[in-house]
């Protein structure tokens, strides 16, 4: 009896557990401090072919990143596009970017491709999709630049209060506990870990 034949991957999916894989590992390490040798730890394949499916680690990292903003806006989009009333839009838009970044490594990739800002094309990709979320905040809602501003500066808020794990360490008494409550509202207990 023949000894069964491992499937091989095919590419596409290979690819899709690359960038998985990347994800993780620039959610750990950030940009400047990951390699694409980690990736390929990470993904459990070689560096060569890391390299070979991706090119650079900026290429691979903006590829990684593209994925955060390109999640953010469709899920703005499927909330836009679902007839909700002007009262229920911010709400709604809201509970969708908290349900996101739930996600700790998009969360991660989100505020490392921020901060790597001082590399020319990550800094680029940056501001391009700043840009991308606002006009669609703006134009979905029809609301002033204000509301759109004050939106994003709040889900700025967020993204600091999780990316310090605030959520799992305020206490209810304590001041980051209430700043916690206050930012997150009834999405904060959904966001701690589980006991």
């Amino acid at each position: 009896m023949a000894a069964p034949t491992k499937s091989r991957m095919d590419v596409n999916d290979r690819r899709a557990l690359v960038l998985t894989a990347a994800t993780r590992a620039f959610a750990r390490g950030g940009y400047a401090g990951t390699s694409t040798d980690a990736v390929a730890k990470e993904a459990e394949v070689s560096q060569p072919y890391v390299v070979r499916m991706f090119g650079t680690k900026s290429e691979l990292f903006r590829l990684v990143f593209q994925r955060s903003i390109d999640g953010i806006m469709e899920a703005f989009d499927a909330v836009l596009t679902a007839g909700h009333s002007t009262d229920d839009i911010w709400a709604a838009l809201g509970a969708a970017y908290t349900e996101l970044v739930a996600d700790r490594d998009l969360l991660l990739v989100l505020m490392h491709g921020f901060t790597a800002g001082a590399a020319p094309e990550i800094g680029a990709q940056g501001r391009a999709g700043m840009s991308a979320i606002y006009a669609q905040i703006v134009d979905g809602t029809g609301c002033a630049p204000e509301d759109a501003r004050q939106f994003i500066a709040h889900g700025m808020l967020l993204n600091c209060l999780l990316a310090m794990q605030a959520p799992e360490f305020a206490e209810k008494d304590s001041p980051l506990g209430e700043l916690s409550d206050c930012a997150f509202g009834p999405g904060l207990e959904r966001l701690k870990p589980p006991s």
